[in-house]
């Protein structure tokens, strides 16, 4: 997947408050200003604990990356509708590769399950979407981490010094022996081998699963796949438990209960009138969900449980999420979405939305900052607006309702 949001969108609960909105464009550093820059990032390495010699053979010499900066403003997750996204990684292609690879490391993936209660079509679909199952790993968009972080820390004013932690985890690396220089490549956030890592996200929770001595995420499938199953167990994924299901909503639904944040007993969701789009609810009493409407009463309707909250701390961006939740259950046999997504409505720009958040903030809807990322806030002053006005309140941001919300900010004539 290129690239991850994970650098810019750090583990957060499930659907949480947008992130606050730059306050500057972010430029390439001039040769000075770089130069300068990489001098107090060699003085913060040593200070983290960086042996100065190893800092100083990785920083010297090098040159800002200029496609990485660009990049921090045109993330696939925030910016496809939420179907183009899904149905670019979930392809018949990449459901049969990784039905493969569940054969293929059948038995590494058992003895993953083993150690880490990661359920093993989860871990295959974080590796398919991440990197197309380690095919992308040698794609024209792989670069060596170290300058990409270097120019990311020395030139996003925004958000500097998410960078400058980024990339002294990577120098960490580096000095622990764990990957050098060369072998040391990823995105252009720094995301890292068959699932992405973070280099942050690789102290914490990199594991030599093949036994050699390194945790090496780029060549090792046991290793890149462990440590993704320690990563989703450490945020508190849930042995036995999936992430949530397709449902079908019944003729006038309340839709003022999808709040996407109010979980419920799967009994109560029943009793609401709410039926799987296939299969049936999950055994257990204590089982609990929370129902999301991504494309609002035009498309489908997901209840999810807590491990879905726990995808979303590997990538905060719903799409994301749900299409790796999607991958998941494509690998293990499930049929497609049982309902279509309302293809012809317009989508609004990353401006548009900006402007929505803002209008509706000042009739007095917060909606916890305008980013132009239509998180829950966001979305629970959509429902408030529309229920004043009398329309559904499923949350659902479109042009239509940016139209209303214009209209009704407009100033009196």
């Amino acid at each position: 997947m290129q690239p991850s949001a994970k650098a810019l969108l750090l583990a957060t609960a499930i659907l949480a408050g947008p992130i606050p909105a730059r306050a500057e464009t972010p430029t390439d550093p001039a040769p000075a200003d770089f130069a300068h820059c990489l001098g107090a990032l060699k003085t913060l390495a040593e200070e983290r604990g960086v042996p100065r010699t190893v800092a100083e053979t990785a920083l010297s010499g090098i040159a800002p990356d200029p496609s990485v900066v660009p990049a921090t403003q045109s993330q696939a997750e925030f910016v496809k509708p939420v179907w183009e996204y899904i149905e670019a990684s979930v392809t018949p292609e990449r459901i049969a590769t990784g039905q493969a690879k569940l054969a293929q490391w059948s038995e590494v993936l058992g003895r993953i399950e083993a150690a880490y209660g990661v359920d093993r079509h989860i871990l295959v679909a974080f590796w398919g979407v991440e990197s197309n199952y380690g095919a992308a790993l040698e794609g024209a968009g792989i670069r060596p981490v170290v300058p990409a972080l270097a120019t990311l820390a020395c030139g996003d004013p925004a958000r500097p010094g998410l960078w400058r932690e980024e990339l002294v985890a990577a120098l960490k690396i580096l000095a622990d022996g764990d990957a050098d220089a060369e072998r040391m490549r990823g995105s252009w956030a720094g995301a890292m081998g068959h699932t992405q890592f973070m280099p942050t996200a690789f102290l914490r929770h990199a594991v030599d699963f093949g036994g050699d001595g390194r945790r090496d995420i780029w060549h090792s499938v046991p290793d890149a796949l462990a440590s993704t199953a320690n990563f989703l167990k450490q945020s508190g994924w849930r042995a036995g438990e999936g992430w949530g299901l397709e449902v079908l909503l019944p003729d006038g639904f309340d839709y003022r209960v999808a709040d996407e944040t109010t979980e419920r007993p799967f009994a109560e969701w029943q009793r609401l009138g709410l039926k799987p789009a296939n299969g049936a609810f999950p055994d257990g009493a204590e089982r609990r969900a929370a129902l999301l409407l991504p494309t609002g009463a035009k498309g489908p309707a997901f209840l999810l449980e807590p491990n879905f909250r726990v995808i979303l701390r590997y990538n905060t961006a719903l799409a994301y999420a749900l299409t790796v939740a999607h991958l998941s259950d494509r690998l293990r046999g499930a049929p497609g979405f049982s309902r279509d997504w309302p293809r012809t409505d317009r989508m609004l720009t990353t401006e548009e939305r900006t402007d929505l958040q803002t209008r509706l903030a000042a009739l007095g809807y917060p909606v916890g900052g305008a980013d132009g990322k239509i998180g829950p806030k966001t979305r629970a002053a959509i429902r408030a607006f529309q229920e004043a006005k009398g329309l559904v309140p499923d949350g659902y941001a479109d042009a239509a309702l940016l139209d209303r919300v214009r209209a009704a900010n407009a100033p009196a004539p």
